[in-house]
């Protein structure tokens, strides 16, 4: 008997995994939630630079799409986290540690006053950079070369998504003073900074998202600096030490991460 015979049959290589238009609508027809939410992010990309750049129409309307369009994706990533719907408290204290209800949430805050440009940056924040890592997905359908320039853009927004979600948490805790100083101008009612307080409280006590509390810990350590240094005049010392503590004693607390 020879070698090869003695060996046995040989393991074979599993073929290479299809390209093109065809893998396209393949992946399109199994992912439909996928790419329903990679549509409601690129809305709400596209109405938010209407609002910025108002040649598409009215700007207000395009304001309050872009809200919509998040609330949109906010819905259809609960339904994928939390699939089946349970009214018991169980479930709705788990949909509370949920990032997604968090935005479905602020969706909500806002869509009921007036446009505010601050509000939308978060969302569309957000929305970048969800939509250019799934948007790396559909194009690896099409093939690993195919439409390198959008590769491109799409590898510059992946390589600064830590400083992408470090202004978003900033935006986040900005907000909230922010939402304040609008009722005086008529901007919001005098409801909207507690239902915002809410959120904020929701946001630092995230469990996959720190970046709000990590935030809030380096403006904390930034102002402790400027309080300790010399040139400090000691009635501002005390003010900003009066307003560390006043929001530290805000802070709800959370687990061990």
């Amino acid at each position: 008997m020879s070698e090869t015979q003695s060996e046995g049959p040989q393991p074979t290589n599993p073929p290479p995994p299809q390209r093109g238009w065809n893998a396209f609508k393949n992946h399109v027809s199994s992912h439909k939630i996928d790419v329903a939410l990679w549509a409601t992010r690129l809305a709400t990309i596209f109405f938010t630079i209407g609002f910025m750049l108002p040649i598409f129409g009215n700007p207000y309307q395009s304001y309050y799409k872009a809200l919509m369009a998040n609330a949109a994706t906010s819905a259809l990533r609960l339904h994928q986290r939390l699939p089946q719907v349970h009214f018991t408290m169980e479930f709705f204290y788990q949909f509370l540690l949920e990032d997604s209800a968090h935005y479905l949430f602020f969706s909500l805050i806002f869509l009921y006053s007036a446009p505010i440009t601050f509000v939308l940056l978060p969302v569309v924040l957000f929305a970048c950079l969800h939509f250019a890592s799934y948007s790396l997905t559909l194009l690896d359908t099409l093939g690993q070369n195919s439409w390198w320039g959008a590769r491109l853009l799409i590898s510059l927004v992946e390589f600064q998504s830590r400083n992408i979600l470090r202004m978003v948490a900033f935006n986040e805790i900005f907000l909230m003073p922010f939402s304040i100083t609008m009722i005086f101008a008529g901007k919001t009612t005098i409801l909207t900074p507690f239902l915002y307080y809410r959120f904020l409280g929701l946001r630092y006590s995230s469990r996959r998202n720190p970046y709000c509390r990590t935030m809030f810990h380096e403006l904390k350590l930034a102002m402790d600096t400027l309080a300790y240094s010399p040139k400090c005049p000691g009635l501002v010392k005390n003010v900003i030490y009066k307003a560390i503590g006043f929001v530290s004693n805000l802070a709800p607390a959370t687990q061990a991460q």
